[in-house]
């Protein structure tokens, strides 16, 4: 095993820091700023190099004895940063967030310290409602090590709930099954299996789970999106509606709306002489939206791609577009047809820094100014973040 000792620096999008060996730049994960390591080298090829921090030399003060058990260099993938406070997480997200938003998107966010907010509930534990396992060749479930197809089959994943992933009924499981399980707003839990070319099989519940936010319910395929962070689709629809700054009469674009979670909180604004329209390729996301919403007609499902329904608009702008894209981001094309129709005010979401800060600068690009950046740590433990800005023109 090639081993070199590094002090590395700042934090890097992505979970790992920053180290340089006689000029090369290495990405090492399982490090903290500032500390000194005994790192292997996991890949040689191209520009950079890419390790694991597997001895600490010289800890961080925010080092701490690793709050997921199952994580770390020779374990899951899934807490790539339960080994430092959740104070000191949450401030190195928001220097990524920040570095990454001035670099890509020409736009300096002031952070003045602060670290990523938390949604609602101070804990780093026990805050994910759904996950899914693969099913190894012994017919075991499992997480994925990091990169790698190999499982990782003890469960106790710190973000889980107790309970979560009690008693899985095995004998049910088959090698290659991928398995969703999720805790619904009821509190009852839901196993559906499935795979590549395989008939979905529901081992445990039922094929849609119960999801509630305010006083309005979804029933949505336990294998559809939705948020992973049990307080999440409730605090960001109330985010929303506060940014937006919707009248009664008034109307909104929900671009990459899933099953309308947002479209209900700017209906219920709107009102009935308002107009709301929900956009998504996803055929349940959009049926299940349409049954929640069935009372309320000032909100229509397109089911189709935002690209697409952009493309064919030839209308007055909304007063509002709330934009929630993929990992990807929305890119130019997108975040051009939005400019182009003459939205004055975007709210745009984002879980993956770079692609955010991208988009930040295409929007910039268009003529919008950034009044607005918020961070959330939405997904404790990890160095993923949920990213919310704030663009008028």
């Amino acid at each position: 095993m090639s081993l070199l000792t590094l002090t590395v620096g700042a934090a890097a999008n992505g979970g790992s820091c920053v180290a340089r060996e006689d000029g090369r730049v290495v990405f090492v994960r399982y490090a903290l700023p500032g500390e000194t390591v005994r790192a292997h080298i996991t890949d040689q090829r191209g520009s950079y190099w890419h390790a694991a921090a597997v001895e600490i030399v010289d800890p961080s003060p925010d080092r701490v004895d690793p709050l997921c058990p199952i994580a770390g260099p020779e374990g899951a993938g899934c807490c790539d940063l339960s080994f430092a406070t959740p104070e000191a997480v949450r401030r190195i997200k928001a220097e990524v967030v920040a570095n990454q938003v001035e670099r890509l998107g020409g736009y300096r966010w002031e952070t003045e310290g602060a670290g990523a907010e938390f949604i609602r509930t101070p804990s780093a534990v026990g805050w994910r409602t759904r996950v899914r396992l693969e099913v190894g060749a012994d017919g075991r479930p499992g997480f994925h090590r990091y990169h790698s197809n190999d499982l990782v089959t003890d469960l106790n994943c710190a973000q889980l709930p107790a309970g979560l992933l009690q008693d899985l009924p095995e004998d049910q499981f088959r090698p290659g099954d991928q398995v969703h399980v999720v805790l619904d707003d009821e509190g009852t839990r839901h196993i559906v299996c499935g795979g590549p070319q395989r008939r979905t099989r529901v081992v445990e519940g039922a094929y849609e789970g119960q999801q509630i936010v305010g006083d309005r319910r979804w029933s949505l395929p336990v294998t559809a999106f939705w948020q992973a962070h049990r307080e999440a689709a409730d605090f960001y629809s109330a985010l929303v509606v506060d940014w937006a700054r919707l009248a009664p009469g008034g109307s909104a674009w929900d671009l990459y709306g899933g099953a309308g979670v947002f479209a209900a909180a700017l209906a219920d604004v709107v009102g009935a002489d308002g107009h709301v329209v929900s956009v998504d390729t996803s055929r349940s996301g959009s049926k299940a939206g349409r049954a929640a919403l069935a009372d309320t007609p000032q909100v229509r499902f397109v089911t189709d791609s935002v690209r697409r329904m952009l493309g064919a608009h030839h209308g007055a702008a909304p007063d509002v577009a709330v934009l929630d894209p993929p990992r990807t981001g929305a890119g130019r094309e997108i975040i051009e047809q939005v400019a182009a129709a003459g939205v004055p005010r975007v709210i745009h979401i984002g879980c993956e820094a770079a692609s955010f800060a991208r988009d930040v600068g295409l929007y910039r690009k268009q003529g919008y100014t950034v009044e607005q950046i918020r961070v959330f740590d939405a997904f404790p433990l990890t160095h993923h973040v949920e990213c919310f800005a704030l663009l008028t023109r």
